[in-house]
């Protein structure tokens, strides 16, 4: 895979994502259903993001500054980051298992900044029909993603309720489980780098590519 496509796949990963990981969550967690939260939110980022892009372009640093900001409010980085290293986790030192939180953190906001001032597309709607939630503590709301070619992509947000607070902890894109798909992408760093914690996270960079995404998969 070239790296233009990659740069693609991660933007267009970007825009699927941001919905549900760009707006403070806080204070509608419990007024509100799953569903309604994540479709007043799309609703509210796309009037903020509406007519900025050539500023927020220009202005990198306070775009930065937003996606910081937001995800610290909306996601639970511990609880993503015990994920994403799966086994690995439990034999991690708790300064190693800091430093990877904070590697996968800066990773997500750096490519959520450039994908939110690059990547076009031509409408994010939740859907009207949704499947009942299986446990109070857990829930999935569906979205699409229509982009300028016309393709529709289904995104799948899961979500749990912490402390009374509903939070994204992963997203299934076109069929592709991307909390899954990182945990092997860290599985198979660790091998090829011999179990070293130290280099694995040095190095980390989450990758999915645009032909996978559009492939899509069977989650």
């Amino acid at each position: 895979m070239n790296g233009v496509n990659l740069m693609m796949g991660r933007w267009l990963l970007v825009v699927m994502m941001m919905a549900a990981l760009m707006v403070p969550l806080q204070s509608q967690a419990q007024s509100q259903t799953p569903e309604a939260m994540i479709r007043d939110n799309v609703e509210s980022l796309m009037s903020e993001l509406e007519g900025r892009k050539d500023y927020y372009a220009n202005n990198l640093s306070e775009l930065e500054a937003l996606v910081d900001s937001n995800l610290e409010q909306v996601a639970d980085f511990r609880y993503i980051g015990a994920s994403v290293m799966g086994n690995y986790f439990r034999n991690a030192s708790p300064e190693q298992r800091r430093r990877f939180v904070d590697v996968f953190r800066q990773t997500l906001i750096d490519t959520y900044t450039r994908g939110l001032v690059t990547f076009d597309y031509d409408e994010l709607r939740v859907l009207n029909a949704q499947q009942a939630q299986r446990y109070d503590d857990q829930a999935s709301v569906a979205m699409e993603v229509v982009a300028n070619n016309g393709k529709v992509y289904p995104v799948s947000y899961s979500l749990r309720l912490s402390d009374g607070e509903w939070r994204v902890v992963n997203v299934i894109v076109n069929g592709i489980n991307l909390g899954l798909t990182f945990r092997n992408q860290f599985d198979q760093a660790m091998r090829d780098n011999n179990r070293d914690y130290d280099a694995v996270i040095d190095g980390w960079s989450p990758e999915v590519g645009v032909e996978e995404l559009e492939q899509g998969g069977d989650a």
